[in-house]
């Protein structure tokens, strides 16, 4: 593999312009990127650990590229939501719900943070919480008032504030939907207290027994005073022009955050700040389907990150968090994934050929920079470092720190060392015994651990003799 003498420019497709661009930030000595974490409702599925891997690698290689303090990182969590208020209900019945809420959300987001770091994820520079930022909320939403963005109503529940999508004329350009296809298909009925019918609503009132700040509003110079929560794409508009400023260089998500959660984000920004971007490149990762078919409950392929790394309930085992990482990794961020056993079979393999150890902090082959920098394409780079293992190239381990895949060194104490001696043996009983297929199953079984079997003969008695040796 050739070496390159410098870093590539790079380049990512903007879903804004659905073109490939180069990578160009506002500022190289200041990077910042925002990416939509969790609602903290429930313990976080295989489909949200895509995107946590996803930019995660971005983050890795913004913070090569530049310098890891050139770099600012936020990913959000969401800790207000009726969703948390029906799950609070649910499962603590005996408590305030106030104190309900608490229970469900801190314990969510602890194990949030436990199933991401064991799938190799290092922390972002902020994450930040919803709640710790109603008072910013309020204050967009009156300036949206005051812009004619907004406005108040009486809805079915309640008093609401809604924006008015019709106030801005490119409402729609990063979904690609036009604001009059909606209209033609909306139930205008069901929503008479809208201007438009795909209006959404950026403060709701609260009942009694909900979760309510005070929301204090001037419309046409009459006071206006809710007691409500949020909704759910203000959130986010606030918290990163909080830590990213008004303007900021990168925006990723889910695809199907699309619309209407970003569309709705880069609404209430641009029109609050009277700016014509919110962020200037948007990313999107694809899809995830289980074995050919759309994850959900009622299918039972429903699988949280926790289950994988816990349990057997994903082809019958447990799967380590650096063999679900490099699974995602193997398929390119912007394609459907389908998350399969034989997908994580493969990359086991291919972890257990891999070296451990190694100078992590010496230097990446530009072959790897090369593949990421074009479009964040892991597949190149996975192939990339499988020709550096091979090679035994000493960049190899640099190369696969910056993508989170280093093989963890493996410490062998005697009970182990018992214990695969015992296998050993047993194999090579299988083999006198002719039984091709179990010794095959011992050897493919190891070698998945990590422990590879070489067969040789005894120069003395020219019996076969095998020993064993870790690669990870």
């Amino acid at each position: 593999m050739s070496a390159m003498t410098e870093t590539p420019t790079l380049r990512f497709h903007n879903t804004l312009t659905r073109t490939k661009e180069d990578f160009a930030p506002i500022d190289p000595e200041n990077v910042r990127m925002y990416v939509c974490g969790p609602t903290v409702y429930d313990y976080a599925h295989i489909g949200n650990a895509r995107p946590a891997i996803v930019f995660d690698v971005l983050f890795r290689l913004l913070r090569h590229v530049y310098g890891a303090d050139n770099v600012t990182y936020v990913r959000n969590i969401t800790d207000v939501d009726d969703k948390i208020n029906a799950r609070a209900l649910r499962d603590h019945p005996e408590l305030p719900l106030n104190d309900a809420i608490a229970e469900v959300t801190s314990r969510t987001a602890e194990q949030y943070m436990t199933d991401v770091t064991a799938l190799g994820c290092i922390e972002p520079t902020v994450q930040p919480r919803a709640t710790a930022y109603i008072a910013g909320m309020v204050k967009m939403i009156q300036t949206l008032i005051e812009r004619g963005h907004a406005y108040v109503a009486e809805g079915k529940e309640g008093r609401e504030v809604l924006f008015a999508v019709g106030s801005m004329p490119n409402y729609g350009k990063l979904s690609n939907r036009k604001l009059e296809d909606q209209q033609a298909g909306a139930r205008i009925a069901v929503e008479e207290h809208k201007k438009n019918p795909a209006d959404f609503v950026l403060w709701k009132e609260s009942a009694a027994d909900e979760p309510g700040w005070e929301g204090a509003f001037s419309e046409d110079g009459e006071a206006v005073a809710i007691h409500g929560r949020p909704g759910w794409h203000i959130e986010c508009s606030v918290m990163s022009e909080a830590h990213l400023g008004e303007t900021f260089d990168i925006h990723g998500g889910g695809l199907d955050l699309i619309f209407p959660h970003h569309e709705n984000e880069i609404a209430q920004s641009t029109c609050a700040h009277g700016n014509s971007r919110m962020a200037n490149v948007w990313m999107h990762n694809g899809f995830l389907q289980v074995e050919g078919q759309k994850m959900s409950k009622s299918l039972g392929n429903f699988y949280t990150i926790a289950q994988l790394l816990e349990t057997d309930t994903f082809a019958g085992r447990k799967w380590p968090g650096e063999v679900l990482r490099l699974a995602m990794l193997m398929t390119h961020y912007r394609e459907p994934i389908d998350f399969s056993a034989k997908r994580l079979e493969e990359a086991e393999r291919m972890l257990a050929k891999w070296p451990s150890g190694g100078d992590a902090s010496g230097e990446v082959h530009p072959s790897v920079i090369a593949a990421l920098a074009d479009d964040l394409n892991t597949v190149a780079a996975i192939q990339a470092l499988h020709q550096l293992a091979n090679s035994g190239a000493p960049e190899f381990a640099a190369s696969a720190s910056l993508l989170g895949v280093l093989p963890k060194q493996v410490e062998v104490n005697d009970d182990l060392a018992k214990a695969i001696g015992a296998l050993v043996d047993m194999r090579l009983e299988m083999i006198k015994a002719k039984n091709w297929g179990e010794a095959d199953k011992i050897r493919d079984d190891l070698a998945a651990k990590g422990i590879q079997l070489k067969d040789g003969k005894d120069p003395d008695t020219g019996e076969r003799v095998t020993t064993w040796e870790l690669k990870r």
